[in-house]
């Protein structure tokens, strides 16, 4: 059964007390996806990490307890999205260990060679250019930084069928794969890519 179209638009830009609902019921959803990605980036005790698409903020408090010596910055760009990870998250935003940032992932306001990791999960299907969204993603990483990118791919027709197509685009594995190469980055595929939603580790080469 195909989700309805204002619900699907909700999970892209929540709104209003519906927007409220669908961030709630997000946070129980998507955490073992989350866990997932941080479980694969490795995480060390000082990291810079970026959650770019952070949502409600969640995995704010994950990162944050798995870096205490390091900095956790999330991004969304929705103002009620950024408003609810900024509440979950206030007292690590007053002791300057999280921050959360108003933005779209294609012009980060971020400086360059910033994180030594970044997770995106259950968010490139909203973006309008994968490839821009993705070398901006490169750029505020520290050379040898590691992207961990979940999402589903275009092999997984259960999805296909259950989103509208008009708000959620699933890519091809490979074309992400390619679209990563050409940003300047190194990528392991987890699992062989023979489960969905694919786990892709990106690392932005050195040179």
């Amino acid at each position: 059964m195909r989700r309805p179209y204002f619900i699907a638009e909700h999970a892209r830009n929540a709104r209003g007390l519906l927007g409220r609902l669908i961030a709630f019921i997000m946070a129980r959803e998507t955490w073992r996806q989350n866990l997932r990605v941080m479980d694969a980036l490795h995480i060390e005790q000082d990291d810079h990490i970026l959650d770019v698409g952070c949502g409600h903020g969640r995995s704010l408090t994950e990162l944050a307890a798995r870096a205490p010596r390091g900095r956790v910055i999330g991004v969304d760009p929705s103002e009620l999205m950024v408003e609810i990870a900024t509440q979950r998250s206030r007292s690590l935003i007053e002791a300057a260990r999280v921050d959360v940032v108003l933005s779209g992932v294609e012009s980060l306001p971020l400086p360059d060679d910033f994180f030594d990791k970044a997770q995106c999960v259950h968010v490139l299907y909203f973006w309008k250019d994968i490839e821009r969204s993705l070398r901006e993603i490169a750029r505020v990483l520290k050379p040898g930084g590691c992207l961990g990118l979940l999402f589903r791919t275009n092999a997984d027709l259960k999805a296909i069928t259950s989103f509208p197509p008009e708000i959620y685009r699933f890519p091809a594995l490979d074309d992400v794969v390619a679209a990563l190469e050409r940003a300047g980055m190194d990528v392991h595929i987890s699992d062989d890519g023979a489960n969905e939603p694919a786990l892709v580790l990106a690392t932005k080469r050195s040179v």
